[in-house]
């Protein structure tokens, strides 16, 4: 845009928009302080520059859409081969954007300051407000404010607030980064004197069960043009309940920011912890003439951690082994637009596996995810950069950093500091500069300023691993020369030593960073495509071969064995990684790649593959069959799980899998016939059988003591016959935002999932709500995750319903050629 002040072809100034936002002061001031930060997602209107006549800009003809931020343009468009952003970032155009939204102030309002919060635009965003330009800012992910006071008409004049999305220079990514504003947007209304933005800094630098000490650094900012005396009071609550309190009494110059200190304790504190993760809130409150003209609200938790050198991660005294996955931004059918259930779904179904441990891959997370992991209990790795100045892809943030990293990072150390799930800050991820001294360089800057912001957390890298080493294990060579090959592990600006796959060096770490603890940052990277299994499980496969070499292997439909049997060469199976971590202490632990599948990066495969095989989850949140090794391994929860399907050719020898704990051994029956007793030997996982099929029952029955622990069953489904309709909740809330994730199962007239069933359902919905996603999990589906018809996999497929914001019933129906329909009701209110 050459003009940054003039948006505008001629007319614009004309247009208006039919939703007319009005922020009201409030009479009551509970009200008041409550509304201090309201949402501003509804009533935008949107445009995607999609015409060689639109070009980069807007006018009085440009055609536009009423919708609710968050939004992800991308999500909505049409798989495609040719796409700029490529395969690996799931084949799904960016282009150019603008939403524009008008809305009106209360006179009232005028003598206070306004600003609008963005949580996150991807990318290279320009904001103005009634034709003032206030800025850029080229990062998708990291949060930024605007004060827009100066700027505002008040009473009955509208205002007019215009954003430019330009995501239209691709790739710019390695995997799928969706395109617009999709993250949250707040207006913010305060007093002139007031706490700034991501103004309090919450510290327990002493804790024990009897008692924590508790700091507070509050930075008040006074935009009155005279010096004010006021009075800052921090009150510590547990739920409603009032635990300490402190007061300070400061002056502020005029147009001035001043930074005060507090300290308090709190008796027998709650400290929070992955199994029971309790949270405080500190309201800090500014009074002047003993009037509360402003309150701020910030969660914190109060625990104790270090990584030790020997015993690993020590959370409250205790041994913590970090059962992580790393998890990029994208909720599946859903695109990258936020919502906060998708991510609490997300969240619940890795807990219930046994996670304990997000990575952040890579780069600042939405604000909604850091504080679910607060509140359910996670261990975050806070990831702030996927490269440094050099581009890993033509178009990326490589470009911007000269400019731009030490604003963005600073902003995402103020912003997330406060959050007690938050462990560790990782500077990078496999930066290019790790093996010469220009990235000991910018490591040792990037350290510098997070330690300066925060002194409470240690510093790593996910980094490529620090030695010299054969991927296959042979010929290691691990002596300080090999070590210096990676300059930053070596450097010393790392307070643990994080690097990514090559599980074979684990067990010497200590011998080469005998004073740095260790966490491997990323591992594994196998494959699976949920519910297809190759005829043999014996052979452990390595894909692809060479990136130089297009993989096929003769499987029909790009897909991979769900056995845990295949890995990307760099990576490892599951079990062999699991493995490693799980004997030593000294090994903290673990975050695998990835916790979900992802849109893009469809490693082993290229197009017409267009979403990931890493995930221990598939993309619709249907589990694979290794989630239950980890279950197994990482809960208390009994478990038992057999397979694969039941259905195969006559005669055909079928490799059957069990995981299983709480028990000494598992037998199986074919057709109430044993074929076996299996116990796990020594380091095994898993127990294995061979069996020629028979179509009937496979049961396996596992004992403890000689008494039956559990059983399960899997069947030979006949020909699909039913659809069956299961909602994750039958009741949400009818506000707007609420999902509902509907599981759609294929079954044959006995009630049995079949398998191999792959029909197209189509979908309808009666009510107030609408379907926002369709989805089964393929990686090779060029399906719209939008439409209201999907084709499932392997008997399964998922269908998301939003509530509106009205109450009522919401009828679900699916059908599908020659299948039974299914209706299931959703309740909203």
């Amino acid at each position: 845009m050459k003009n940054k002040g003039k948006y505008l072809r001629s007319g614009l100034s004309l247009v208006m928009l039919a939703g007319i936002i009005i922020f009201n002061s409030c009479s009551k001031k509970e009200e008041a302080f409550s509304n201090r930060k309201v949402s501003f997602n509804s009533d935008w209107s949107f445009h995607l520059n999609d015409s060689i006549a639109d070009k980069d800009t807007i006018g009085a003809s440009t055609k536009w859409r009423t919708l609710t931020v968050p939004h992800d343009w991308s999500i909505e468009g049409k798989f495609d081969e040719k796409s700029p952003a490529g395969y690996g970032g799931g084949a799904l155009n960016g282009g150019l954007g603008w939403y524009k939204k008008t809305f009106k102030v209360n006179a009232a309002d005028s003598s206070k300051v306004t600003s609008i919060i963005f949580d996150g635009v991807y990318r290279n965003s320009e904001v103005w407000v009634n034709g003032h330009y206030l800025g850029k800012r080229p990062n998708g992910y990291i949060g930024f404010q605007y004060q827009i006071s100066p700027y505002l008409n008040y009473g009955d004049k509208n205002n007019e607030i215009i954003v430019k999305v330009d995501n239209s220079k691709q790739p710019n990514s390695r995997w799928y980064s969706g395109s617009g504003i999709f993250r949250n947007v707040w207006i913010e209304t305060t007093d002139k004197l007031h706490v700034a933005q991501w103004g309090t800094y919450v510290t327990t630098p002493k804790v024990t069960v009897q008692k924590a000490s508790v700091q507070f650094e509050t930075t008040v900012q006074n935009q009155n043009a005279a010096s004010k005396k006021a009075t800052v009071t921090t009150t510590i609550y547990k739920e409603d309940t009032k635990v300490a309190s402190v007061t300070q009494d400061i002056t502020i110059g005029a147009n001035a920011n001043q930074t005060i200190k507090q300290q308090t304790e709190v008796e027998t504190p709650v400290l929070w912890s992955v199994e029971k993760p309790e949270l405080y809130t500190a309201v800090t409150a500014i009074s002047v003439d003993n009037q509360i003209i402003d309150e701020y609200k910030t969660n914190f938790g109060i625990r104790d951690f270090k990584f030790d050198l020997n015993k690993g991660l020590l959370l409250n005294g205790k041994q913590v082994k970090i059962k992580g996955v790393c998890m990029h931004h994208d909720l599946g059918p859903l695109g990258t637009a936020i919502n906060t259930r998708a991510i609490e779904r997300q969240l619940e179904i890795l807990k219930e596996m046994g996670v304990n441990g997000i990575r952040t891959s890579h780069n600042p997370p939405a604000p909604e995810l850091l504080d679910l992991c607060d509140k359910m209990g996670f261990i975050v790795m806070d990831e702030a950069f996927d490269m440094w100045k050099q581009s890993k892809t033509k178009y990326d943030y490589g470009n911007d950093w000269d400019k731009w990293h030490k604003k963005d990072l600073i902003d995402q150390l103020l912003r997330d500091r406060n959050h007690p799930s938050i462990f560790m800050w990782s500077i990078g991820n496999e930066i290019p500069q790790q093996w010469d001294e220009s990235g000991v360089i910018i490591a040792k800057e990037l350290a510098g300023i997070t330690r300066q912001y925060d002194k409470t957390r240690p510093i790593t890298a996910a980094m490529n691993p620090p030695v010299n080493m054969n991927l296959d294990g042979i010929d290691l060579q691990f002596d300080k020369a090999a070590v210096q090959y990676n300059k930053i592990a070596a450097s010393g600006a790392l307070d643990i030593i994080g690097y990514n796959y090559a599980h074979q060096t684990y067990e010497y770490h200590q011998k080469n960073f005998p004073k740095t603890p260790f966490i491997a940052t990323e591992t594994t990277s196998a494959l699976e495509t949920r519910g297809y299994y190759d005829e043999s499980s014996d052979s452990i496969k390595k894909w692809p071969v060479r990136w130089d070499l297009k993989f096929t292997d003769g499987n029909p439909g790009n897909t991979v064995s769900a056995y845990d049997q295949v890995q990307a060469p760099w990576g490892s199976t599951h079990e062999a990684t699991w493995k490693i971590i799980k004997k030593h202490d000294y090994l903290s632990g673990m975050y695998i790649w990835t916790g979900f599948d992802y849109i893009g990066e469809p490693t082993p495969y290229e197009w017409p593959s267009i979403s990931s095989y890493f995930g221990i989850v598939d993309l619709a949140g249907f589990p694979k069959d290794v989630y239950y090794m980890y279950q197994s391994e990482w809960t208390n929860k009994t478990v038992l799980h057999l397979f694969p399907h039941w259905n195969w050719k006559a005669g055909q020898t079928v490799d059957v899998w069990a995981y299983y704990n709480n028990a000494d051994e598992v037998e199986l029956f074919l057709n109430g016939k044993s074929v076996g007793v299996r116990s796990k030997k020594g380091e095994e996982l898993h127990v294995i059988w061979k069996v020629p099929f028979q179509a009937g029952t496979l049961k396996a029955v596992s004992r403890k003591n000689g008494k039956t622990v559990l059983e399960t069953e899997i069947k030979t489904a006949g020909n699909p016959s039913n659809l069956k309709l299961t909602a994750d909740r039958s009741t949400i809330k009818a506000d707007g935002n609420d999902l509902s994730f509907v599981t759609v199962d294929i079954l044959d007239a006995n009630g049995t999932l079949a398998p191999k069933a792959n029909n197209e359902i189509n979908f309808s919905l009666k009510g107030n709500g609408k379907i926002v996603g369709v989805c089964s999990g393929d990686p090779v589906s060029h399906e719209s995750y939008k439409g209201s018809k999907h084709t499932a996999l392997n008997g399964k497929c998922l269908v998301i319903v939003q509530s509106d914001t009205k109450s009522g019933r919401l009828e679900l129906t699916a059908k599908a050629n020659g299948l039974k329909p299914a209706t299931i009701v959703i309740t909203a209110e």
